[in-house]
Parts: structure tokens; sequence; C-alpha cells
């Protein structure tokens, strides 16, 4: 099949820098909190830790570490993150490995178990917690501020949803997700959430939010009190950071890979403008078709949002763990998002599938992109029959001559390498 050459381009997305000096930022984020925390030398502190890809993670939560000794309290890690990791207290422990958060890296114990206690009632169901952080002498919630992939309100992805699913393990992650079908996202994850305030002892949170180029570009902590308040301020500024592509309407999108640490649904709904579910109106750019062709190794066979694809590969396929998958598509009441669309040996025969499976377009003509992931689009590749509606915008760079996809001799592309510094 013939294919359209395509062009690199940059989108130069208007965000803030990133952090120059993490530590110094965490520091002077939490020293003036100090008197407010009333944390005792001797007393426990868990510290939450989630399943996310979030930038300079270790470098935070080694930061607040030192900052919790300095002040002679013991802190330790607890993992935070619902049903992931197979829903297994191992298995969470080896998605935060991956992360790079060991008890190595971070010079402290990490607790992790699925066993949760009740804490409290809201909208007639029981709200659970993790009983190794209700136990502690104090919680501290590490989370980044941003648009969730499931809905959309004033409280989305962030403390509130880290106190609700995360904290709540398999067992509150499941009666959250259940209640979301009667009481909808927001609702059940703002009142979980106040439960858990009233209940648990939380105290503080760190904020992060990173700009387009997944750079960390502001640290806020919080105290109790302010949680939810602070929370929503801080997403509108995630939302007017967001990342998007560079065109609204296009006939196929190649996605390199995908996975729970590119997004909790494997694509950023909010980048696809597709839904995991069949609950609410799609929003963002409107894709014909969309083609994957691998998952990432960090998310250790969780294939969650395969489902949003049309086309994919074997290889894929081979790497799915069927078990974490429909765990995590179980908990969450998201079915249609492990679904397996149609999958080829190679990456041309799935792609050759998508050109020819949207309309009367030309071979060579279709509104083509391909990208890395939904988390890296600084750099895109578009069909050059794109460029003359991308040329007078003052927010792209072109960074290539147009070129014909490349393929291995097994029919693969070449990866997508991110060859141009920001």
């Amino acid at each position: 099949m013939l294919y359209p050459k395509m062009v690199r381009i940059r989108q130069l997305f208007d965000v803030p820098p990133p952090v120059e000096d993490i530590p110094q930022a965490v520091r002077h984020a939490l020293r003036p909190l100090r008197p407010a925390l009333k944390i005792m030398p001797g007393e426990t502190v868990a510290i939450t830790a989630g399943s996310r890809g979030v930038a300079n993670i270790v470098v935070i939560m080694k930061t607040l570490v030192e900052e919790l000794k300095a002040m002679g309290a013991l802190p330790f890690i607890v993992p935070a993150m619902g049903s992931h990791g197979g829903a297994t207290a191992e298995g969470q422990v080896d998605v935060l490995r991956h992360l790079g958060i060991t008890e190595d890296s971070m010079g402290v114990p990490i607790r992790s178990s699925m066993e949760v206690v009740q804490v409290g009632e809201t909208l007639g169901f029981p709200v659970y917690l993790d009983k190794v952080a209700f136990e502690a002498d104090h919680i501290a919630l590490v989370a980044r501020i941003k648009p969730h992939t499931d809905f959309k309100g004033d409280i989305e992805s962030g403390f509130c949803k880290m106190m609700a699913i995360g904290l709540g393990k398999h067992k509150g992650a499941a009666i959250c997700h259940h209640a979301f079908l009667q009481h909808g996202y927001a609702k059940t994850i703002k009142h979980v959430a106040c439960e858990v305030l009233r209940k648990a002892r939380i105290a503080l949170g760190l904020g992060i939010i990173e700009n387009a180029y997944d750079q960390t570009t502001k640290i806020e902590a919080v105290l109790q009190d302010e949680m939810e308040r602070k929370e929503m301020e801080l997403l509108r500024v995630a939302k007017s950071w967001m990342m998007r592509l560079p065109l609204h309407e296009v006939d196929v999108l190649v996605v390199d890979e995908v996975g729970k640490n590119i997004s909790g649904q494997g694509m950023d709904t909010n980048v696809i403008g597709r839904l995991p579910h069949r609950f609410g109106e799609p929003f963002g750019p409107k894709i014909a078709r969309i083609v994957v062709l691998d998952l990432t190794e960090e998310t250790c066979g969780n294939a969650l949002g395969i489902g949003m694809a049309d086309f994919t590969t074997s290889r894929l396929v081979k790497k799915i763990d069927r078990r974490v998958t429909y765990m995590n598509a179980l908990t969450a009441m998201t079915l249609d998002a492990a679904k397996i669309p149609a999958y080829f040996d190679t990456d041309r025969e799935a792609i050759d599938a998508a050109f020819g499976t949207i309309g009367l377009v030309e071979p060579r003509t279709p509104k083509v992109i391909r990208i890395k992931n939904t988390l890296m689009l600084s750099e895109v590749e578009v069909s050059e029959t794109c460029m003359h509606l991308l040329r007078e915008r003052k927010d792209l760079v072109q960074l290539s001559d147009p070129e014909e996809l490349q393929f291995d001799r097994h029919g693969n592309l070449l990866p997508f390498t991110l060859a141009h510094a920001a």
C-alpha cells in the first residue's frame, strides 16, 4: 500500500519553564507548613506512591522522605494504586520498582498490603482505607494533579482520587467504581475523599503539576483542611497546560507504545478523544482509526485501554497479562478498555488495515499522525498532505523533510526516537 510521506514537527506549547532544582522546590513548598503539621519526633508517616509515570518522582519522594526525617519522623512508603499490580501486595511493589521507587532508592521501608479497614460510610456504601496507612500516625499524599482520562469535573486526578481509589486498595476501588454508575465519578470521589479526610490522619498533600512537555513545573504542599479547594485550583492550572495533537481531525493515528505508566488507560483520552467506557460524551479530536503497536515494559503486561484502539499487533497481544489487565478492567468497570482489537503479525499489516478502512481517501492524501505515546507530544510526525494546514502556525516548527515510513525487514516500523532536543 502507498503511504503518505511523513514530516517531523515540534510543537511549541505556551507553558511555563520546568522547575530547575527539584529538591529545593520540594523543600520550599514544605517548610512553611512545618509548624502546622504537628508531626512529632518518633511518629510514623505513611507516604503514598502511585502507579503513574510522574516526572522526577524519585527525587520528589526522596526529598520528602529527607524532610520528614529532619523533623524526627519515621517515614515509610505505601503503594496507593487501587487494584494495579494485579491487586497483590507483591505486584504493587513491582510497579513501584519499575518507577525507580525502591527501599534502596528511598532509604525507607515500603510496606505493601492489600488489607483495608472501614473508616466510614458515604452515599450508602462503606469507605475503606489501606490498613497500614491508617495505622500510621500521619499520612502524606504525593499526587500529580491532572485531567482524568474517564470523566470531567472540578476534581479529577489528584489528592481526592488517591484517597478514594489509590488508598482504597482493591476493595475500596471496586466499591467506588460501582458507585460511579449511580452517583457519577466526581461526586463519588469527592464524598469518599471527604470521609477519609474526616476519619484518617492526613497530614499534608504534595501536589505536582507538569507542563505539556511532561516536565515538573509546579510543586505545592497543602494542609488537610485546604486540600479539596487547592486541588480544584491546581487542576485549572494543569488543564491550561495540557498537551494536544496538532490536528483536530485525523484519519489515522499511529501510537508506538501504550501502558499504565503513560496513562491510567494506556493512552490519555484527553489526547485521543475516546473514552474507555460507554458513559459520557466523547471529547477532543476526531480520529477515524487508531493503531497501537506495542506495550511499554513498565506497564508489566497491563494492557488496559487497548480497547480504545482499532488495530494492534500480535507482539503487543503476546505481552498482555490477562489476569492483571482484567483485574484492572473489572475493578474500574471499564470492560471495553480491555477488549483486544483486530491484530496483525506486523506493523505494516496493522497500518494497512487502518488505511483500508478510512473511506474514500486517496492512498497518498490521508491526514496521518504518528506519536511515540500520548505523554510525548513535543515531537510528532504528520503526513506531508497536512502541512498546508499547519504551515502558518507559529506554534509548530518543521524538523525534517518529507520521508517515507521506515520499516525493518520484518515489516515493523523503526522505533520512534526523539532525536531533536526541545
